[in-house]
């Protein structure tokens, strides 16, 4: 078991956001979330990764209790994460954007940064090396010198990817990969996700609502709806399922 959330739960203000969250994700598994628009599916997100703290229940990943560490604390330790609108830092470039994930494993002190003495040369040199690997092995090396936000749409959704990879995870978010891209590309997209699931051991839970992606890869889903659970099981049993439906098409959609 590599991650188990418990009753997750989280208010703002008098707002019930989300309502006893339960998972259990178990190591290589890849896992959907869906739910129409504010049914607080990124919020669990969010729970996860420490951006929120939870109003009541915990998440345990590989063993450790996560509730209340920092979000880089919570990214060391092995979960990355992207986001429905993209996040780069668009005024550095595609190398740049890669290295900087790599900086949470950095052993040079300050002194040595300042003035480039002692480690720091030879760390920086490394975190180039791993960086332009990555980059390499996902097809941007070409770009490693283009600012980020000269990039076309779907190769920023690529690097963003590649930049949490670079953080060497064991659990990777994912927050609608699909959003944007053109329809026709939803096959490519799927290859992609398994393809970088296989090759680099991954567990991944995802966000999406493009149903295709989530009914051709996901070994589960989970369905969210006002911050409840409203039903889990395979793509087939989620699909057909009344208030999955229901959720998504109005009441009565079932008949």
């Amino acid at each position: 078991m590599l991650l188990q959330i418990n009753r997750l739960t989280k208010y703002f203000g008098g707002l019930l956001a989300v309502s006893d969250f339960t998972l259990d994700l178990n190591t290589g598994e890849l896992v959907g979330v869906i739910g129409p628009n504010g049914a607080g599916k990124t919020t669990v997100f969010n729970l996860i990764t420490g951006v929120y703290r939870p109003s009541e229940g915990s998440v345990v990943f590989d063993g450790q209790n996560i509730v209340g560490k920092s979000p880089d604390r919570i990214t060391a330790s092995g979960i990355a994460r992207t986001f429905q609108n993209i996040r780069l830092f668009n005024d550095l470039t595609v190398l740049d954007n890669v290295r900087i994930a790599a900086y949470h494993q950095m052993r040079y002190n300050s002194f040595e940064a300042m003035f480039r003495v002692g480690r720091f040369n030879k760390e920086e040199r490394g975190y180039i090396d791993y960086a332009m690997n990555l980059l390499e092995f996902f097809k941007l090396e070409n770009y490693a010198g283009e600012f980020a936000r000269n990039l076309p749409y779907g190769l920023q959704r690529r690097l963003e990817i590649t930049r949490a990879m670079a953080t060497k995870p064991k659990l990777l978010l994912l927050d609608e990969p699909a959003a944007g891209i053109n329809p026709n590309e939803i096959d490519q997209l799927m290859e992609f996700i398994q393809w970088i699931r296989q090759e680099f051991k991954l567990t991944i839970l995802l966000i999406e609502h493009q149903m295709r992606l989530v009914m051709g890869i996901c070994e589960r889903i989970k369905v969210l709806d006002f911050g409840a659970t409203i039903a889990e099981g395979t793509p087939l049993e989620v699909q057909n399922n009344p208030k999955v439906l229901e959720a998504y098409l109005g009441e009565g959609a079932e008949q």
